[in-house]
């Protein structure tokens, strides 16, 4: 090989190793999701599923439902890795433990976006500001009881997103020393029928009850059923989500449920998903954790929201 040849062969090498790494198409996408039956998750699916198919109409999508369990939630990460997806659409069921499952599947080349909460070494990740969403809740409370009352906060799985908002609720309370908090510590499994379980304990426990804190809506309406059960009206409920059932509860007037911080499960998704392309795309986001502020919806303005099922 003479010199020349060596040298054009050098030049040629340099030079496509300076060109940008070529885009990777998006073939498959794996979302794996707290509780499907949750109508949340369903917009959240909707929302990927939209702006994934602008990308690539013949996308491959995959959808599950952990069902708040950790051990099916990391199995089904592996299943997604062994079926090679390009991206892994993640509402990290333990704010913590997910950890190992994230790492496995960057290890095999594979793009984490996590969506609602966080998820350790996510690539991306896009939430409502959970915090505030639960602070804007129970500050209604305290107006309301003109911050004084005993209150209850329903909890549920320990997702960052029911974390952040317990912590923003607790922060409202703690300024106001005459409102109690009667019990924080029930989980309702972010789930109508587990509202429906633990507030009919907790309404046997005590005989007076202010208010009512459910860390989501679905949360909320299994309150609202278990009080109606025991003939219990003393109290009202407030939530997370702002989803249709409670859009249809504060438009009627007669719910015991006065105020949700809404989410858009739609437009955040979408959004994590087309964060996600980016990150596939070798582009490293400016900002790789996003918060979208949450809105109150009451009786006074819930004519004017744009829910979960607005066109889009």
């Amino acid at each position: 090989m003479s010199k020349f040849t060596r040298l054009l062969m050098g030049t040629a090498l340099a030079a496509v190793m300076a060109m940008p790494a070529a885009a990777k198409d998006l073939e498959k996408i794996g979302i794996s999701v707290g509780l499907l039956g949750n109508p949340f998750f369903v917009a959240t699916i909707k929302g990927i599923e939209d702006r994934a198919k602008e990308i690539n109409p013949n996308v491959q999508v995959t959808s599950v439902s952990a069902d708040y369990d950790l051990n099916k939630q990391v199995s089904q990460i592996d299943s997604f890795i062994a079926a090679g997806v390009d991206i892994i659409m993640l509402n990290a069921v333990d704010a913590s433990a997910i950890a190992p499952a994230v790492k496995k599947a960057q290890n095999a080349g594979i793009v984490v976006a996590a969506f609602d909460v966080s998820a350790p070494g996510a690539d991306v990740t896009v939430m409502t500001n959970n915090v505030k969403a639960g602070a804007e809740a129970c500050q209604y409370i305290v107006d309301k009881l003109d911050g004084k009352g005993d209150v209850i906060i329903i909890n549920g799985p320990q997702s960052s997103s029911i974390i952040d908002r317990v912590k923003g609720c607790k922060d409202v309370f703690s300024k106001h020393p005459d409102i109690k908090i009667l019990s924080d510590d029930q989980n309702g499994q972010a789930s109508r029928e587990g509202g429906l379980a633990v507030m009919q304990g907790l309404l046997t426990r005590f005989d007076k009850i202010d208010a009512v804190f459910a860390i989501n809506d679905p949360t909320a309406i299994g309150a609202e059923l278990a009080a109606k059960q025991l003939n219990r009206s003393e109290f009202f409920i407030t939530a997370v989500d702002g989803a249709p059932d409670i859009e249809k509860a504060l438009a009627s007037g007669n719910s015991m449920i006065k105020a949700s911080a809404s989410q858009d499960p739609y437009v955040m998704a979408g959004k994590a998903l087309q964060m996600g392309v980016a990150v596939l795309n070798g582009e490293k986001p400016a900002e790789p954790t996003v918060l979208l502020d949450p809105q109150l919806i009451t009786a006074d303005n819930v004519a004017d929201y744009k829910g979960w099922t607005a066109a889009r």
